[in-house]
């Protein structure tokens, strides 16, 4: 549903009756909406931000480069962006931070676990341990300590949405793709088994997981050679970031007795590959 200024802003009230002669779903009102999310610097986080202030909502961003923090709070406002700049790696400074976030901004309702990092595509006997390492304490270690951190908090407010920021990689893994793949994958399961543990507690979960979509991804998978990140997206048509941030706020706007336990997304112009068969000359 959109608005009359077709802005594709949900409504929080559907008044006519479905095919049934039900009352059709109405959706959550979008202004109830306080957003905690990490990796909000750029991509999915940031355009996830815009999108839930857009609808009312109130949004905590936080990352690790704080200029960039501060031109998002900017643009959106103070009173609707609150900004916190740490490394999601930092169990300690998380945590600290999140005992520090004022009113209103305390009364989190929704989580969007969504820091994370691809680095190199080297084989597997010859990638950098660093950047192993650092893929393993972001994308599985930095989100791990946001979930648990702020689960206890929903819990006894009586509800609320943990969104969880996988891939495709995490189901179809290809050359290079080791340790992402496998973070990815570790993400899946992760939001699966909270799920299950969260029954009860009016806590629904989602992992969102997408395909080739264009950001700085590619930028920082190659350390910054914008040359090898442009051929990643060359010749074909990628999603956005924005088209992202639209399916993670359809999955938190539906009804509250509603779970998305996964959105897997692929740009039209993307599809799964064929089986790699070694075969000798």
């Amino acid at each position: 549903m959109v608005d009359a200024a077709g802005t594709g802003v949900h409504l929080a009230k559907i008044a006519n009756a479905g095919f049934s002669g039900r009352p059709m779903y109405s959706l959550l009102d979008p202004s109830r909406f306080v957003v905690f999310i990490t990796g909000a610097t750029s991509g999915f986080g940031a355009a996830a931000a815009r999108r839930y202030v857009a609808a009312g909502g109130k949004v905590i961003a936080t990352g690790r480069r704080e200029d960039r923090l501060l031109e998002l709070r900017d643009e959106l406002g103070a009173d609707k962006c609150h900004i916190i700049a740490l490394d999601v790696r930092d169990r300690t400074a998380l945590q600290a931070a999140i005992a520090a976030i004022p009113a209103p901004f305390d009364a989190i309702n929704v989580v969007l676990a969504n820091a994370g990092l691809a680095l190199g595509l080297q084989p597997a006997a010859e990638a950098d341990l660093d950047d192993w390492q650092t893929m393993i304490d972001t994308n599985v270690s930095g989100l791990v300590y946001t979930v648990r951190l702020l689960l206890p908090g929903m819990v006894a407010r009586g509800g609320g949405h943990v969104v969880t920021m996988g891939s495709v990689a995490g189901e179809f893994a290809y050359p290079g793709g080791s340790v992402y793949a496998a973070s990815k994958a570790f993400v899946k399961h992760f939001a699966l088994a909270i799920r299950s543990d969260l029954q009860g507690k009016n806590i629904r979960v989602t992992d969102i997981e997408p395909g080739l979509t264009e950001t700085e991804f590619s930028i920082v998978r190659f350390k910054g050679d914008e040359s090898k990140a442009g051929n990643v997206y060359s010749g074909t048509k990628a999603m956005t970031a924005d088209d992202i941030a639209e399916s993670i706020f359809w999955a938190t706007s539906l009804p509250e007795h509603v779970n998305v336990n996964k959105i897997q997304l692929m740009a039209t112009t993307q599809a799964i590959g064929p089986f790699d068969i070694y075969r000798q000359n």
